[in-house]
């Protein structure tokens, strides 16, 4: 155990002192967008740059006319010659009053910047349109001198540069590894002792494929998968703003993992979420679906400005949209046109219209303080034996109403009353029982006006009418208003955004496995998001994803199919050295388990994990008082006391201004916004959390209680099966003496101290079995602690 963490900390610390280091670039030659565009995006174009309305000295340098201007008598670029080219003359001049960019810009250019810009020059100025608004085409596959290497047309490319940098692939990772790796990419959970002894043994050919396929075949595939999705779409169980009370929304967390598991095509997956309640008789699911418009954060305080909160959540829509669907930061519209890209103003306010005729207002006049608050439209879900119990109780209703319109006794009137209101009240107790959910329902839309420099008050700017971006072409003949469905059906149209959308899902199932994405910024592929470091590849996994219609699945299997994916994540000093970031990929990646994951890999090594799929939000140990600024209502937050206690941090209470502590503590997002990629830290939080957190105490305890009752004999065979268990792999002997070390200086601290072991062992929900010695389970339970802790215990490696 002390060699574990001691190899962490120096590698570590390693990385830490090489991340200023330069990848090594292949290139002789000069790149525009790999190269050039990111150092004008980032110095030049927020002056001159596609906004109008702040733009410097009429002059642009985003577009090929306006670098080819000239500016007086000089040319801007002077084609081989940057002597004579005025955007050269003065990135290099030393005259504080001509340098550009400014020094009170606040942005300057370095000498190695300066150098490139100067042999772009003398290379002749070659202009590339932005990557990211180029359709991708098909390439020939790269050629390898090592053949043997490759599965499929991912390694093609990435051995192909790699040779051509005289730098090898790393070793296949070992298949206690593999198993590991492929168990909490796929699902999100560890692999049982079972199926990593079955894998081991299993020497056939397919028995990667075979794993592979039965890991996708899982229902919790489509919960590891569904994690991700709901921090792009920003899911949360509460309304986000004021008092951030809770609203109805996990029928669409629900809705989302069916999805992935039924493979359902991601075109088909976009449209019902945009626009189900569009489509021709729409079912209940895509109804569902549709909770996707309703999920944004809304205010329910009692002096609101509808006018002004309906422009926020307009913007909040577009930012989320674009941000998810396009990979575009369009949400930089929402005042003037963008400072990067060729977004709009109005191109902002024509995608706002595409929503104006989402039912959303009326939560400013019904909405109240109650948990959970009223977000009508909303939908009733009820259960079979809820249809049976309303089936029967509507036809009783409706005899009973006849029965009185024909009765004219007034006594017999009197008793059919009391009896007709008491049916009414069991069928309104259903509907108070029952599940809900907010959903989409169309109707008349609202004007939508351009707001100068995005004020509210001011009605000045025109109305606009729904319509995509300018630059990207036209949709529809103009003679019909245009819709959600026509927005999701141009979204995955070949002539429309399909390919660049492709693209942009590509990069995203590379990133959940090899944690980090081709192209660096997952949701922001405009000037300032940075080329991909393989956009040949890229371009080839964006039309395989689109021309498998859409199939989710297949690309998955695409990718971790790869012997690229297969790599160990050891890395050598060479490696280290070149390429310390690994945007080669001559490694897989390491790096600590999604918040989630942690907590669902705790207690299903403990056996403590509850696997049923779906259903409502629940509400796990919490620190006290955690809630005591909440208002509007006043709260207090009660952990469930059953099973729910231990279900997967998927379906964890997920409250915007008061995220679950544990949940923060390992970097996962509040849900405000759009998430497509969740940052990594490592704090002391994290680690007296992993530590401390009563969850965790517990799934200690009962991982020891299991080794104590089947870890075998000896305390030498329970450390090496308690190791195993968590590991997936035996212990190393120094290892294995430094547990069994931690275990006898526990039972000399307990046998001193029984009262704490007492305490250890008999406090929480998940009671102790009978028949355990209470020194002996407390001496154990700090054991698995320490192995729950463990840095590879947590890692995906």
């Amino acid at each position: 155990m002390h060699r574990v963490i001691i190899r962490s900390f120096w590698i570590g610390l390693t990385v830490f002192f090489l991340l200023p280091v330069q990848v090594y670039s292949e290139a002789k030659d000069i790149s525009f967008n790999r190269d050039i565009r990111p150092i004008l995006s980032r110095n030049c174009f927020h002056c001159h740059g596609p906004d109008a309305t702040h733009r410097e000295a009429d002059l642009r340098l985003d577009i090929e006319s306006g670098i080819n201007a000239k500016s007086g008598t000089a040319f801007i670029i002077e084609s081989g010659q940057p002597e004579k080219s005025l955007l050269f003359e003065r990135i290099s001049s030393n005259d504080p009053d001509l340098v550009m960019p400014p020094a009170d810009s606040g942005k300057s250019l370095k000498p190695a910047e300066i150098q490139l810009l100067k042999r772009w020059i003398e290379e002749g100025a070659p202009w590339s349109k932005h990557w990211a608004y180029v359709n991708p085409q098909p390439i020939a596959t790269p050629k390898v001198k090592n053949q043997k290497w490759p599965v499929n047309r991912i390694d093609h490319f990435i051995l192909s540069r790699l040779e051509k940098q005289n730098l090898k692939p790393a070793v296949e990772a070992d298949k206690i590894t593999l198993i590991r790796r492929l168990s909490f990419d796929l699902t999100g959970l560890p692999p049982t002792p079972q199926e990593v002894k079955e894998f081991v043994n299993d020497r056939s050919a397919k028995a990667y494929e075979k794993l592979v396929d039965r890991l996708l075949a899982s229902p919790h595939y489509g919960e590891r998968m569904a994690i991700y999705w709901l921090d792009l779409v920003r899911f949360a169980d509460t309304v986000g703003y004021h008092g951030d009370q809770d609203h109805h929304i996990s029928p669409y967390r629900d809705y989302v993992i069916n999805a992935f598991n039924d493979n359902m095509p991601f075109d088909q997956f976009t449209r019902e979420q945009l626009a189900g309640d569009l489509l021709p008789n729409p079912t209940l699911q895509q109804k569902i679906a549709t909770g996707y418009n309703r999920v944004l954060q809304t205010s329910h305080e009692g002096g609101v400005q509808p006018k002004e909160y309906l422009a926020i959540y307009a913007a909040d829509r577009i930012r989320n949209f674009s941000g998810v669907w396009m990979g575009a930061t369009m949400g930089c519209c929402q005042c003037h046109d963008h400072k990067y890209d060729p977004y709009t103003i109005k191109d902002f306010y024509s995608q706002v219209a595409f929503f104006a005729d989402i039912d959303e207002a009326q939560h400013f006049t019904k909405a109240t303080n109650a948990l959970p608050t009223a977000r009508e439209p909303e939908l009733f879900l009820y259960s079979e034996e809820e249809q049976k119990q309303i089936s029967e109780l509507e036809s009783k209703i409706k005899t009973l109403k006849k029965t009185l319109k024909s009765t004219k006794q007034a006594k017999e009137q009197t008793q059919l009353k009391q009896r007709l209101d008491a049916l009414q009240k069991m069928r309104t107790a259903i509907d108070k029982k029952a599940l809900k959910t907010m959903i989409t329902v169309s109707i008349k839309p609202r004007d939508i006006r351009i707001l100068p420099r995005g004020n509210w008050l001011d009605d000045s700017g025109p109305v606009v009418q729904p319509a995509i971006p300018e630059f990207l072409g036209a949709l529809g003949n103009g003679e019909k208003r245009l819709t959600r469905l026509d927005l999701a059906n141009w979204l995955s149209d070949k002539n429309g955004y399909g390919l660049l959308m492709a693209r942009v899902f590509a990069n995203r199932f590379w990133y959940l496995f090899f944690g980090n994405g081709i192209a660096p910024v997952l949701d922001d592929f405009g000037g300032q998001g940075g080329p991909p470091h393989y956009p040949e590849l890229l371009d080839q996994l964006a039309l395989k994803f689109f021309n498998d219609n859409w199939n989710v699945k297949q690309m998955v299997k695409f990718i971790v199919m790869s012997k690229a994916y297969r790599q160990s994540s050891l890395e050598s000093p060479e490696q280290r050295k070149l390429d310390p970031y690994n945007q080669l990929v001559n490694r897989q990646a390491r790096f600590r388990l999604p918040a989630e994951m942690v907590r669902d890999n705790a207690l299903a090594v403990s056996g403590l994990l509850i696997t049923k799929i779906g259903g409502p939000s629940v509400k796990p140990y919490q620190p006290a008082g955690y809630y005591r600024h909440l208002n509007f209502p006043k709260r207090k937050y009660v952990s469930h006391s059953d099973e729910r206690q231990w279900r997967r941090g998927l379906y964890v209470h997920w409250q915007r201004q008061f995220l679950h502590p544990m949940l923060k503590a390992f970097d996962a997002p509040s849900r405000e916004e759009c998430t497509a990629q969740r940052p990594r830290s490592n704090t002391p939080i994290a680690a007296i959390t992993l530590l401390n957190d009563p969850t965790f105490i517990e799934a200690a305890r009962k991982f020891a209680e299991e080794v104590l009752q089947n870890g075998g004999t000896s305390d030498t065979e329970k450390v090496k099966y308690a190791f195993s268990k968590a590991t997936s792999r035996s212990p190393e002997e120094i290892e294995s003496k430094a547990l069994l070390a931690l275990l006898n200086l526990n039972r000399k601290t307990y046998l001193s101290k029984p009262e704490d072991a007492v305490s250890l062992t008999q406090s929480g929900l998940a009671k102790t079995k009978q028949g355990l010695d209470n020194i002996e389970l407390a001496s154990w339970t700090e054991v698995t602690r320490a192995l729950l802790n463990l840095n590879e215990v947590v890692t995906r490696n």
